[in-house]
């Protein structure tokens, strides 16, 4: 019944495609294929099939190479803005550092000022006191001396009388004459006491006029002062947050990083040593001095995280162009611990933070890879690599030329695979740079 069917279908299609023959001639002999129709019917199908496949594939590939070229165009764009808002961030902070500095030198220098002259008030002061214990003294011997003159004006009134009474003219004479030197060297006595203590007198009113103008000016001291303290705490407050912010963004105990820091860059003294005084100087408690030491905690603080910055893999570890080609997290059902970069064969590779190289070898299917340690217990790996440039213990910064990208290990097309470890549990390469890039 097959056979019927296969008959029966083959006159069919013969009213369609008439069954053709081949004919192929070698020298004395001559052959000959026949064409059937199901086998012309096979072959046309094969053809059109086989040529649609190719429009199709042609169209795909024409597609993707679009599609590329955008994406690298696109990147490049991104790299461009991306350079001069670093560019630009850069010098506004900069900026910010040199009035800063600038700041702080106009504020030492006030204070010096204002440090002089409350020296001078006190000084002053200090004289003023003085000069009234000395007026003081003078008054005190003024009444003492009228005293001893009334004293003595009373005894003499009783010994002239008891001469008039008693003695003749000639000892009345001699004794009035003694008495009356006696009261001339009183009067000369008050007439330089009156002096000395008008001349005490002026001098305590010119003290207490420089008093006046020394307060004026040491107000005018502080209100420049205070303006310069402001700039100061609004410029720290710029400078600081956005680095805090990038620390706790990136997953950083700021606390800890701190102090790790400082056990590094542990020096004491110079321009960001506590501002202090002396009891007598200023009092027990003095708001400018509390804000000086406030701005000099902000600058350390600036300075420890500018190290931290530098110890952290905030930034690319490519410059030039480049594309994402996968991300950090589940793929194809394993789990994809870092970040693919993909670029031309033998782009270099840059170390992104400080570090010291811990591994720089083939390592299974990581092909050429190297190990960097940073601080913070932080570990960067940079796999597929074409060519490494680095060796095991040594030290490198961040930027460094550490590679060149390639296609080496278990990998697919050349690229980069970029790891971020830390305390040995791997975490988003791109937490870090996207922190960075707030900043940077």
């Amino acid at each position: 019944m097959f056979t019927t069917l296969r008959l029966q279908l083959h006159k069919s299609l013969e009213h369609f495609v008439p069954e053709k023959r081949l004919f192929l001639r070698t020298g004395s002999e001559t052959r000959f294929v026949r064409l059937s129709p199901t086998t012309q019917i096979i072959a046309v199908l094969g053809s059109t099939s086989f040529i649609a496949w190719t429009i199709i594939a042609t169209a795909i590939v024409l597609m993707d190479t679009i599609g590329s070229g955008n994406f690298r165009d696109q990147a490049r764009r991104d790299q461009a803005i991306y350079e001069e808002r670093l560019n630009s961030i850069a010098s506004e902070r900069d900026n910010r550092t040199s009035e800063a500095l600038a700041a702080q030198q106009r504020f030492n220098t006030a204070l010096a000022q204002v440090s002089s002259m409350q020296s001078e008030l006190l000084a002053s002061e200090d004289e003023r006191k003085e000069l009234e214990r000395g007026i003081d003294v003078i008054q005190a011997t003024l009444r003492r001396t009228m005293n001893q003159r009334e004293v003595l004006k009373t005894e003499l009134e009783v010994i002239v009388s008891k001469l008039d009474t008693e003695s003749g003219i000639i000892s009345s004479t001699s004794t009035a004459s003694g008495v009356s030197n006696a009261m001339d060297y009183v009067n000369d006595t008050l007439e330089d006491v009156a002096r000395e203590r008008d001349s005490a007198n002026a001098r305590a009113l010119q003290a207490q006029s420089q008093t006046s103008g020394l307060e004026l000016e040491i107000q005018f001291l502080e209100e420049k002062a205070n303006q310069i303290f402001r700039q100061l705490e609004d410029a720290m407050t710029i400078s600081v947050k956005p680095l805090d912010k990038m620390f706790r963004n990136a997953g950083l105990d700021t606390n800890r990083l701190l102090k790790q820091i400082r056990r590094g860059y542990s020096g004491q003294g110079g321009a960001m040593s506590p501002i202090s005084f002396h009891q007598n100087e200023l009092g027990p408690s003095d708001i400018t001095v509390d804000r000086a030491n406030s701005i000099l905690a902000q600058l350390d603080r600036l300075n420890i995280y500018r190290i931290a910055a530098e110890k952290a893999p905030f930034s690319m570890p490519l410059k030039g162009s480049f594309r994402f080609t996968s991300g950090y997290g589940p793929r194809w059902g394993q789990m994809h611990r870092g970040t693919d970069f993909a670029a031309r064969s033998g782009t270099p590779i840059y170390a992104t933070a400080d570090g010291v190289v811990a591994r720089a070898e083939w390592w299974g299917g990581y092909g050429r890879v190297v190990y960097i340690k940073h601080a913070f217990g932080i570990e960067t790996r940079y796999a597929h690599l074409a060519k490494i440039r680095v060796k095991k213990g040594q030290r490198v910064s961040r930027g460094q030329k550490i590679g060149d990208m390639g296609n080496s290990g278990k990998s697919t097309g050349t690229h980069l695979h970029y790891e971020v470890r830390v305390d040995g549990k791997d975490v988003n390469p791109m937490i870090y740079i996207k922190a960075g890039r707030d900043v940077f």
